[in-house]
């Protein structure tokens, strides 16, 4: 791991969203080389591939909800896009 990329966990291979797990927000990379969003706060959600509208958000191997709109790889996904 590069001290340039922000530490996450991904527990469930159907997961499309990694968890983040530390408070590095200036960072735009996860572990793996993933760019992710700048300021993403520590547990908050990174979508790990393109979620299209409509689709389940999985984390942790369990759907937490639809995307309200098409979800970028890397993307922070929260209340603003998830319901």
């Amino acid at each position: 791991m590069s001290a340039a990329e922000r530490i996450h966990i991904v527990i469930d291979p159907r997961d499309n969203v990694a968890t983040v797990l530390d408070a590095r927000v200036d960072l735009e990379r996860l572990q793996g080389g993933l760019v992710a969003a700048r300021g993403v706060p520590f547990g908050h959600k990174v979508a790990l591939r393109k979620i299209p509208r409509g689709e389940r958000v999985i984390k942790y191997g369990v759907a937490i909800g639809r995307a309200t709109q098409t979800i970028a790889p890397g993307e922070h996904v929260h209340v603003h896009n998830c319901a």
